[in-house]
């Protein structure tokens, strides 16, 4: 499955399950899995004892990590 996939798949109020979301994130469902533990990585919904990632947390986690540089700054005006 790929990243496109997964938004096909999303049950209503665009959740998805972990190995789903790890996809999307471009990483393995046990690390996911092990920042939810440690209280780190995007939010997460928990319903009847199952873990969901909306995507729009999932798009705000990866918007999140943008690092800017000396040069995107610049190009940034």
């Amino acid at each position: 499955m790929e990243r496109n996939e997964v938004q096909n798949h999303c049950k209503p109020g665009g959740r998805v399950r972990g190995h789903e979301a790890a996809i999307y994130l471009g990483m393995a469902e046990q690390t996911l899995a092990r920042m939810r533990t440690e209280g780190r990585g995007p939010r997460y919904l928990k319903i009847g004892g199952r873990v969901f990632y909306r995507l729009a947390d999932l798009d705000a986690y990866i918007e999140a990590a943008v690092i800017e540089t000396t040069d995107s700054r610049a190009l940034a005006g």
